[in-house]
């Protein structure tokens, strides 16, 4: 009879809030810091959530994750950044540009951070160097900002009647964006045609910058690596179709919304990579010992759809070169 109402006694002591409260405290939190919302990034959050599981981790099994979205509202990054630490989370992820991964990085020296971003983390400051990173930061760079130059030589290949071309930047983002207009201008300046940098953050911004470019007579355009543009991609996509501008992104899902052309890195993989990068800190290794790493697969998709709408015709040697051709 005391064996029984020992083990009764043990039960209920298991099964109170208490001990729930304590089993649960074992658990790794995971805190994601993006400056994006999360239905932009619905598939990346799919792929990071998979590259956890590949290291042994399932959000809301084994770990959780605590997710700050600033809503393309880059000032509150800092703060969204002290909250997570202030929450105690076991490492910080930081998705998809720089000015989140410098917030968690001025946020936290101890809280390992693993960081999701399209610019060379070395020239930015965020690690000493790709293969030692040091302290207690690294994370997965994909080929973005870098590609500027290319883009602008890929739009002037598919439009070489073009004279002047525009970039589209969001000057909010400004690190990024001044760094982005500057590249664009000298690529501008290689191929021989002018250059108009146009700057929006706004719905009504956007509707401004393609008004300057019907006055400027703008012949093809450039839309810079932004979570607020990506945010804007069937908006983008319909006013260039209305206006008949020819346009290439970063992003592979610009095409997909509609938009003539896209051509950048694998975000999806960088999504995975960052997942696996964070569930093998969660496992006990030390980000300084963690190389960052480089997805340098480039994917060039063409809309054949907006093409012939727009009255654009590819030439063979760039639809050779295409990854793929979205109808």
């Amino acid at each position: 009879m005391r064996r029984r109402e020992f083990i009764a006694g043990t039960a209920a002591v298991l099964l109170s809030p208490v001990a729930a409260r304590a089993q649960q405290s074992t658990t790794p939190v995971i805190g994601f810091l993006n400056s994006a919302s999360p239905d932009l990034l619905a598939n990346r959050i799919r792929a990071f959530r998979g590259g956890l599981s590949e290291a042994g981790y399932v959000e809301g099994r084994n770990v959780a994750v605590e997710y700050r979205w600033a809503e393309n509202k880059f000032d509150r990054l800092p703060e969204l950044a002290r909250d997570l630490v202030r929450h105690k989370v076991n490492v910080i992820v930081t998705g998809y540009n720089l000015a989140a991964a410098q917030a968690a990085k001025a946020a936290t020296t101890t809280i390992p951070i693993v960081f999701a971003s399209g610019v060379d983390p070395v020239k930015r400051g965020l690690v000493a160097s790709l293969n030692r990173p040091g302290g207690n930061i690294t994370g997965v760079n994909v080929l973005a900002n870098e590609l500027i130059p290319k883009q602008v030589e890929v739009l002037h290949e598919l439009v070489p009647a073009a004279t002047t071309i525009g970039a589209l930047v969001n000057p909010t983002n400004k690190d990024s964006s001044d760094n982005i207009a500057k590249d664009a201008q000298a690529a501008a300046k290689k191929v021989g045609v002018q250059l108009i940098v146009l700057h929006a953050s706004t719905d009504a911004e956007i509707v401004d910058a393609f008004a300057t470019m019907r006055e400027n007579k703008v012949g093809a355009l450039m839309i810079a690596p932004d979570s607020f543009f990506g945010s804007r991609n069937e908006v983008l996509a319909t006013l260039a179709l209305r206006d008949a501008i020819p346009t290439i992104g970063s992003f592979k899902d610009y095409a997909v919304a509609g938009g003539l052309m896209s051509y950048g890195g694998s975000f999806v993989d960088q999504a995975r990579q960052a997942g696996i990068y964070t569930g093998r800190i969660l496992n006990g290794e030390r980000p300084e010992n963690l190389p960052v790493l480089q997805i340098t697969k480039i994917e060039l998709a063409i809309n054949l759809k907006t093409a012939k709408a727009l009255g654009v015709s590819v030439p063979l040697p760039l639809l050779g070169r295409t990854d793929e051709m979205i109808e």
